[in-house]
């Protein structure tokens, strides 16, 4: 029995089908199991979610009920609900306003131990609250068998909390860090080594990589409060679940610096030059693309412009407004500006408010930021924020307010693309010379345009790296072979102490036997001689 014959076309369809089949790329349909932060972090969380999601990933998200961004339902994933004793979102608020009371009191060392005394208390109960949480799914025999039966490939956490951390532990599961803030801070620092003589600590008392004798003490003296607050604040908390939930005990350092892989939301045409691993892959603006057309009504506010463009500013997701006499003094600024102004501003409406000021409770920041419009941004200093400004390539006015806002503020600074102003100084005039410093200087948009041309100019688009490397680590099981050993070596060996002693013990015994032998020759000869006379 013959085979029939292929018509020539339809034997050329065949061979292309084949060829573009050898060549697309093999897509592992995995199961997910995601432990993310709330607030803006989940922003972040969620964009990356949303690309595995299209990649034919299944993902399962845990989610407190009392969540405030983290809907219950949704097409990307399946929810897991836990409760929580207490909503932390009330406390946050509390805390958010204190830190603004603080701060408008102005720089001193009793306003920065009131802050960080403050701030001690804040991690503790939000840490404690999170803990309480996990605890009720470690409580739960039906949900936990649930979650092993489910077999799912990896833990994708953001590691500014402990749980993701801890449950990876426990179902013997691949990690995966979503991060650049891990429990007690930034992140590199307890994974790569970090040299205090020129990597400074963030959140710290806002150095550079060029620091002198008085700052290194400063940043020293950070470092130190850091690990206070790792060892004696945050660590008993996840040591207790840890030693309940955890066969043979752990520490929450271990445990991160056991992670598989760290995608980190930085990159080094925004960080300073430092140390790393080969475990951490860099994905600073993952998040941003190319804006898209703005909603008709603001379109037409934005050409209103004219020559003179746009000024838009938001203090992010967690802020609703500012202190009342800082948000009258920016608005009367706005109001003698040329430009058209976009402010997003939840508080209180500013008595001096001017015509050319539109209010609005939400933005789409990263299509303004993309619009040719759009002359500076002025913001509080938020990662995502910095980084979507970066790849717009728009100038920054920072106004820190808390956390690491300042550090990444003054990076941005360092390269020329940002003018500071802190909180406490905010007035009419300041804000206004700021303003049209940071408007009317060229200089500043070349830098942050220069930024965005080096930002944009790599090899793999930051989203293809984190996905790929998600991936990476369900195709093999984890990626044990990127960790370093070093973190499992006593502090004394990871230091050479034990050699360096045991170097200076052998020398010093080499020249004592050297001078003993010499000593007791020279006494046979003064004996000999003795006995000649």
């Amino acid at each position: 029995m013959g085979v029939m014959p292929l018509h020539r076309g339809s034997g050329i369809l065949v061979v292309f089908s084949l060829f573009l089949i050898s060549f697309a790329p093999h897509c592992y349909a995995g199961n997910i199991l995601v432990y993310p932060m709330d607030g803006s972090y989940w922003i972040n969380m969620k964009i990356l979610l949303e690309e595995l999601h299209a990649r034919g990933h299944n993902i399962s998200v845990i989610r407190a009920a009392t969540s405030w961004y983290i809907p219950e339902k949704s097409p990307l994933y399946t929810s897991i609900t836990i409760e929580m004793a207490k909503d932390v979102k009330d406390f946050f608020n509390d805390f958010i306003q204190e830190q603004l009371r603080v701060h408008r009191e102005g720089s001193s060392l009793l306003t920065f131990f009131k802050l960080t005394k403050k701030f001690m208390s804040f991690v503790y109960f939000g840490h404690t609250l999170w803990c309480d949480a996990v605890s009720s799914i470690f409580e739960n025999p039906r949900l936990l068998k649930d979650l092993i039966d489910a077999q799912y490939d990896l833990v994708l956490t953001d590691p500014g909390i402990g749980p993701g951390v801890v449950l990876a532990k426990y179902l013997k599961l691949p990690l995966v860090l979503n991060v650049r803030w891990i429990t007690s801070g930034e992140g590199h620092f307890v994974l790569a080594p970090s040299p205090l003589s020129y990597v400074p600590v963030i959140p710290g008392p806002g150095l550079t990589d060029k620091m002198d004798f008085i700052q290194r003490i400063r940043n020293i003296f950070f470092y130190t409060i850091i690990l206070f607050q790792q060892n004696f604040v945050l660590g008993p908390i996840y040591d207790a679940m840890c030693d309940k939930y955890i066969e043979g005990g752990c520490d929450i350092v271990s445990l991160l610096q056991d992670a598989d892989i760290w995608l980190f939301r930085s990159d080094f045409v925004f960080e300073f030059p430092r140390p790393t691993m080969p475990n951490i892959v860099y994905i600073g603006g993952f998040q941003c693309k190319p804006a898209q057309p703005l909603p008709a009504d603001l379109e037409e506010f934005v050409q209103s412009a004219g020559e003179h463009g746009v000024i838009i500013m938001t203090l992010g997701t967690l802020v609703n407004s500012l202190p009342e006499e800082a948000v009258d003094s920016i608005a009367s600024v706005f109001a003698e500006m040329p430009q058209k102004i976009i402010w997003k501003h939840r508080g209180k409406r500013p008595s001096t408010l001017g015509n050319n000021t539109l209010i609005v409770d939400w933005m789409p920041q990263k299509d303004l930021l993309g619009h040719p419009q759009t002359k500076v941004f002025v913001a509080h200093g938020g990662t995502n924020g910095v980084q979507e400004a970066i790849y717009y390539g728009v100038p920054v006015l920072g106004i820190p307010l808390f956390f690491d806002q300042y550090d990444n503020l003054l990076r941005l600074q360092e390269r020329g693309a940002a003018k500071i102003i802190q909180l406490a100084d905010v007035n009419g005039q300041t804000f206004e010379r700021g303003l049209k410093e940071v408007l009317y200087k060229d200089s500043y948009r070349q830098n942050m345009q220069r930024l965005s041309r080096l930002h944009k100019d790599q090899p793999v688009a930051p989203m293809d790296q984190a996905v790929f490397w998600v991936e990476y680590v369900m195709r093999h099981k984890g990626a044990p072979h990127l960790r370093t050993q070093a973190y499992k070596m006593p502090w004394y060996s990871y230091y050479c102490l034990d050699v360096l002693v045991f170097l200076m013990t052998s020398v010093s015994v080499l020249l004592f036997s050297v001078f003993a032998i010499f000593k007791c020759l020279f006494c046979k000869e003064k004996n000999r001689k003795f006995k000649q006379n």
